[in-house]
């Protein structure tokens, strides 16, 4: 295919995926398979990696994510993003309303929004094209998350129809319930911490500086707000259904997502229809927003100073109920640390039966007083995580008791530590405390670190039980008449265990060293050792000036690695592994060096020879540093064809040396 053919053809591919695409997410209403679609996203990549100069930034090829961002820039609101007021009391709401009249002679119309429980974006389109995505932040300033919005398949990366030239709409980014709890259940399999509640996750995945994991997690978004589209319609009701001609995911008003009343009456009626169906919706909600339609009138309204008058929200009260406190139980961590469980009478709660809630720590129980016996009031913590947020005094009798917090470990005994400076009690016994030494296996074998095929948590119990494993090289010892005989244990089962072990012996210093449960040393610190530090050997007889010289560790940490090789059985547990045949030392990639060690890099534009994401790997893999934006510390701009001028001229009036890509491989060839 030449390149006038490829251009075509890449043409026609995006715009049948998009079309696809649109139907599939906004439509549900999908004309082809999903096997079938994944063929023509091949078919367009396989032909965008080979003709990169045709590769569009609206091509339906960066839904699926891949770009790392190192900082989000931030960015001034072009209209300034205001917060609404806030109201739970049904009195207020028609307060507002009698205060809107009297500024305004004619009659009002109202549109009754849900108030989704996610972030706030805004994101300009022009041309037809998404150029850029900008989140809440103070209002008056946001940061640029582009690179990850585009990634949200029910958000247009073209526009079809008569759009404005140039525009933004806003609306809300949330986690649908199905993804999130499906995210949680792998994270639960992985014998990672869950995710506490959709809101909190979608904002942390907005934020994620890998795109192709913000791809993964599905994140969903309305869009109901839109600024710059002047003599559109009249009113926001009329331009929100407009918006859904031109490609967006907007409310259904079929749906009762958005409604149009010219009354009180109907404002108060939907605001009582979603505080009872909201527990049936796929998403989370926290109340209802009221604005007044007509654009004219909400001129006249005007703003105050951190909001605008013509709308207000309608916050729903968390559910609450009240059962009774009847048993503290603690539960050891994997690193030690003491969890207090609160059991309840069970008692139903947001759709669900609840019969424990956290109380956190000490501090918790003494602040709000607890005693065994009371009547206690729960409430679900962003709709998912039960608490108890109170005592019902007048409840209490004299047959409650006090709680007192307990001194002694409940798996092992041992005198429970309090460090300065947090919040939790610990158990120091984490050699041979059950829970810790079970749960550092289970980190061990984790997804993240060595990924053993075939081992899971209710597995590394049996084997613990039967006293096959008393810590993490214990596995590499076991053999398959050992395992054989657990119970509900196959032959099938015992092979792919002990394969399983046998190939973890392949994965890479830097996932081994994470997989060690280091307190503080997570996948990014582990990453950032092994490349400094080459091997198991040089990290075990660090000293903290030589820990704390590497990027991104501090005291803590340092002190937290130093500690863990103190321990003799840790040394020994190190040694065996390395005994087995577990890589203790990283495997340097043909072609590195450190020719680029203490420089900086920033990539831009399109190249002929490599892709940037290859440029990147090769600055890395030789001791480079990339970065995202041009500074008087930066090094070196990579600069390839279509690099903005700005960039070109920031780089130019800061001195910075421009290299193109062949220049680039002859530095690298040096």
């Amino acid at each position: 295919m030449n390149k006038s053919e490829a251009k075509v053809e890449i043409e026609r591919l995006s715009s049948d995926l998009n079309r696809h695409n649109h139907r599939y997410y906004v439509e549900s209403n999908p004309e082809i398979s999903d096997y079938d679609f994944d063929m023509f996203l091949k078919q367009l990549q396989d032909l965008e990696s080979q003709f990169p100069e045709f590769a569009s930034d609206h091509s339906p090829t960066k839904r699926v994510g891949g770009d790392i961002t190192k900082k989000f820039d931030s960015v001034v609101h072009k209209y300034a993003m205001l917060s609404l007021s806030n109201s739970y009391s049904k009195d207020e709401i028609e307060e507002w309303v009698v205060r809107a009249k009297k500024f305004v002679e004619d009659d009002l119309e109202y549109v009754c929004e849900l108030k989704y429980d996610g972030v706030a974006i805004g994101i300009q389109y022009v041309d037809g094209k998404l150029v850029q995505a900008i989140t809440r932040g103070d209002g008056s300033q946001g940061e640029n998350v582009t690179s990850n919005v585009k990634t949200i398949r029910t958000i247009p990366l073209e526009l079809t129809n008569d759009y404005p030239k140039d525009f933004e709409i806003r609306g809300e980014i949330f986690f649908p319930l199905k993804n999130f709890n499906a995210l949680n259940e792998k994270r639960r399999e992985d014998g990672d911490p869950e995710f506490a509640n959709p809101r909190n996750t979608a904002s942390g995945t907005l934020k994620m500086h890998n795109s192709k994991v913000v791809a993964d997690r599905g994140l969903d978004c309305f869009l109901y707000g839109i600024y710059g589209a002047e003599n559109r319609a009249d009113g926001h009701f009329e331009l929100v259904n407009k918006a859904a001609d031109w490609g967006f995911k907007v409310p259904p008003s079929n749906e009762r997502y958005i409604e149009k009343t010219n009354s009180v009456e109907g404002v108060m009626d939907f605001i009582n229809y979603w505080d009872e169906k909201r527990k049936d919706l796929p998403f989370e909600i926290d109340g209802v927003v009221i604005k007044v339609n007509n654009y004219d009138q909400q001129e006249i309204l005007g703003f105050t100073a951190k909001s605008p008058r013509w709308a207000i929200a309608y916050k729903f009260k968390a559910e609450r109920v009240e059962t009774v406190l009847e048993e503290v139980r603690y539960q050891v961590g994997r690193t030690g640390s003491i969890t207090p469980v609160a059991n309840l009478t069970p008692v139903q709660l947001g759709g669900t039966t609840v019969k424990r809630a956290s109380l956190h720590n000490a501090d918790q129980i003494e602040k709000l007083d607890l005693h065994l016996g009371d009547t206690v009031y729960v409430e679900k913590g962003g709709e998912i995580i039960p608490k108890i947020v109170g005592v019902n005094l007048d409840a209490r009798t004299n047959a409650t008791v006090g709680i007192t917090y307990i001194h002694e470990c409940p798996e092992c005994s041992t005198e429970l530590v309090r460090h300065e400076g947090e919040v939790n009690h610990y158990c120091p016994n984490e050699l041979s405390c059950p829970p810790q030494v079970k749960g550092k296996i289970e980190h061990f074998i984790s997804r993240k670190a060595m990924n053993i095929d075939g081992l899971g948590a209710e597995t590394v119990d049996a084997l613990f039980a039967s006293e096959l494993i008393k810590n993490i090289a214990d596995l590499y010892t076991l053999t398959f008449d050992q395992v054989v005989e657990l119970e509900r244990m196959a032959d099938k089962s015992a092979n792919n265990l002990i394969a399983g072990v046998l190939a973890s012996k392949e994965i890479p210093f830097e996932r081994v060293l994470f997989g060690l449960g280091i307190r503080f040393v997570g996948e990014t610190v582990a990453k950032k050792l092994a490349k400094a530090l080459k091997n198991i050997d040089e990290l075990a007889k660090a000293d903290f000036e030589t820990l704390i010289a590497v990027d991104e560790i501090g005291d803590k940490i340092a002190m937290s690695i130093q500690a863990f090789f103190w321990e003799d059985r840790n040394k020994e547990v190190v040694r065996r592994l390395k005994e087995y045949g577990l890589k203790m030392e990283i495997v340097e990639k043909e072609g590195s060096s450190n020719k680029f060690e203490g420089s900086s890099f920033v990539v831009s534009g399109v190249f002929e020879t490599f892709s940037r994401n290859d440029l990147k790997a090769l600055i890395e893999s030789n001791g480079g540093k990339n970065v995202s934006s041009i500074s008087a510390k930066t090094s070196y701009v990579v600069a390839g064809d279509k690099m903005g001028p700005s960039k070109l001229q920031k780089a130019t009036d800061l001195g910075v040396k421009i290299l193109s890509e062949q220049e680039f491989i002859q530095l690298l060839n040096e």
